[in-house]
């Protein structure tokens, strides 16, 4: 099939490049001129894992390529898909600016009949709205499908390729047939394809991602209730997680939820809640409760140094909002940075994957290395942020050496506190003892 994708971000050269794996012949289309180049040359404008080796295989064999020009890229689809940008306004709501801009644009320039693909994650009827701007516009037949993503930064290339389940709105038989035959290859082991109307599949999204947050808010409430009683967190997400009615996934507890996802659409169901005249309290309280979580290392380092952090120098391991992405986007690190600064204090970081990220936005405000031992040279401690595979099993002895302080602050519950007690370290970690 022919596929034009409108918009490179994350979701959209994801999806582009995974369509093209397949035998479609797919065009990315985005308006910004560098990072189109970069693309045409062979540049991967974002790190996930996984997805270089598809990206140049597809471009080689003639599947994948890329234009700034909207008409060349769509005159051929047969399927559009829409993945582009849904930021929070200054009221929480989603910004449909980019999308409905891009309908507008589409629709000046369609011939035939296309299915228009709302990829980006957007409030309930979005897709009445795209719809209603093509009517304005043409009288060319189209359907508006909502086809939300449940990509994972780390694993999206798996999880498109594999994926759990496949949600699409649409009420159009024809529609349905073209998004049937191309999800089919995807989905040959029997996981669903799950046809439904455009304002479910549209909540789905918001739905989905909303019961993860509260999940592992739920999870972090219970880890500060733990350091207060004396329980250990690790037993308590043991003992709940085998439970089959609860799981055990989204149940490590840590610094709070980040990334481009959870925070926004959060945020923008409880803003669609309110517009339709619904409190809905659950979801209030896990923002609020995130929030906080964030900085809760700096906490415990307020009460370690008796409220006084001015002069003081940490290392900081970790940058991303998770491991496998360099999306600092609402990562608590940032936010962990801020308030060191704030209280006087001093940051050497590193992260194997998101420092070029962090230095565009704070530029000189803390110091970057390229090794995280030199992260710990002369470091009063050490706090822990992202919980990458390379900080699970250091070199202790090493760490010994550099660091001025045998101290540690793990915001992801790297290390075994047995291993912790033998080693002589003071190790500060969330819902479990204290090691001192």
């Amino acid at each position: 099939m022919k596929i034009a994708v409108i918009g490179t971000g994350y979701v959209g050269l994801v999806t582009g490049t995974c369509l093209a794996e397949t035998g479609n012949k797919v065009i990315c289309v985005d308006i910004d001129a560098a990072k189109v180049q970069k693309m045409q040359e062979g540049q991967v404008p974002i790190y996930e894992p996984g997805l270089d080796v598809l990206f140049h295989r597809n471009i080689a064999q003639g599947r994948l390529t890329f234009t700034t020009d909207l008409a060349h890229g769509i005159k051929d689809a047969q399927i559009i898909f829409m993945a582009l940008p849904t930021p929070p306004g200054g009221d929480g709501a989603a910004d449909l600016s980019y999308i409905l801009g891009a309908a507008k644009d589409i629709s000046k320039l369609v011939t035939e009949y296309k299915v228009i693909v709302n990829k980006s994650t957007v409030p309930v009827g979005t897709a009445d709205k795209v719809q209603a701007v093509f009517k304005a516009h043409t009288d060319i037949e189209i359907d508006v499908v909502s086809n939300p993503e449940f990509l994972r930064e780390g694993v999206a290339v798996e999880d498109f390729m594999k994926p759990d389940r496949v949600v699409i709105g649409t009420r159009s038989e024809r529609a349905q047939k073209l998004m049937s035959e191309l999800y089919g290859p995807y989905v040959r082991q029997g996981n669903p394809v799950l046809f439904m109307d455009e304002r479910s599949s549209e909540l789905t999204k918001y739905a989905a991602n909303s019961f993860l947050a509260t999940k592992i808010t739920f999870m972090n409430e219970i880890a500060n209730l733990c350091e207060i009683v004396g329980a250990d967190v690790d037993a308590v997400r043991k003992g709940i997680g085998s439970d089959a009615r609860i799981g055990k996934r989204f149940l490590f507890p840590g610094i709070g939820y980040g990334g481009s996802c959870f925070p926004k659409d959060v945020q923008a169901l409880a803003k669609s809640a309110d517009e339709n005249d619904y409190d809905f309290q659950i979801l209030k309280a896990v923002m609020e409760v995130n929030e906080k979580q964030k900085t809760v290392l700096v906490d415990k380092l307020l009460k370690y140094y008796k409220g006084d952090l001015k002069g003081k120098h940490f290392a900081l391991w970790g940058l991303a909002f998770k491991p496998e992405t360099d999306d600092i986007r609402e990562a608590p690190a940032l936010y962990i940075i801020d308030e060191l600064v704030k209280h006087g204090a001093t940051v050497t970081a590193f992260d194997p994957e998101a420092m070029a990220n962090v230095k565009r936005l704070l530029g000189d405000k803390i110091n970057y290395v390229e090794d995280q031992y030199e992260a710990l040279q002369h470091a009063d401690a050490l706090l822990i942020a992202t919980e990458w595979s390379v900080f699970r099993n250091p070199d202790f002895e090493k760490m010994e050496e550099v660091l001025s302080n045998k101290v540690i602050f793990d915001g992801r519950n790297l290390y075994d506190l047995s291993k912790m007690i033998d080693l002589g370290y003071y190790y500060n970690s969330v819902g479990r003892k204290l090691i001192d």
